[in-house]
């Protein structure tokens, strides 16, 4: 079985940005939010609620489709990891994410794509985001 980050209950959240932090300086060792895979944001201002964007781990990723490089492997269970020694930076993986999840990167020259590690879930203070247990994807779906 694999694991994907799922945002589960985004009402509770009150915009600490732990999620985006921890999760810059544990996979990229950045201590700002420039590099964080999850972006979090309000939808209309400081009295709305907060969402979420992140990888949604698609069985046939649009980003791994444009990837002239191939710099952009299956993950069990859906979604992609980044090969960073095949990039060469053609951002085409930005602009075919119809959910906006993928961030560049200006200073390596690289995607910045959530992984589902879950450390973001585990820093989150009021367990707004969480690690489904999903069936590996196995090949593309039909």
């Amino acid at each position: 079985m694999s694991y994907v980050l799922r945002p589960v209950d985004m009402n509770k959240c009150i915009g600490c940005f732990t999620c985006m932090l921890v999760c810059s300086a544990v996979n990229h060792s950045d201590h700002s939010t420039a590099k964080s895979a999850i972006v979090v944001r309000t939808i209309g201002g400081m009295t709305t609620s907060y969402i979420a964007t992140v990888c949604r781990s698609c069985a046939e990723p649009e980003c791994r489709e444009v990837c002239p490089a191939d710099a952009l492997e299956p993950r069990p269970g859906g979604g992609v990891l980044v090969n960073a020694d095949k990039c060469f930076g053609c951002r085409k993986c930005v602009a075919a994410c119809s959910v906006r999840a993928v961030k560049f990167d200006k200073e390596t020259q690289k995607p910045i794509i959530c992984h589902h590690c879950g450390v973001c879930a585990t820093f989150c203070p009021h367990e707004c985001l969480l690690m489904e247990e999903v069936e590996e994807v196995t090949g593309n779906a039909q």
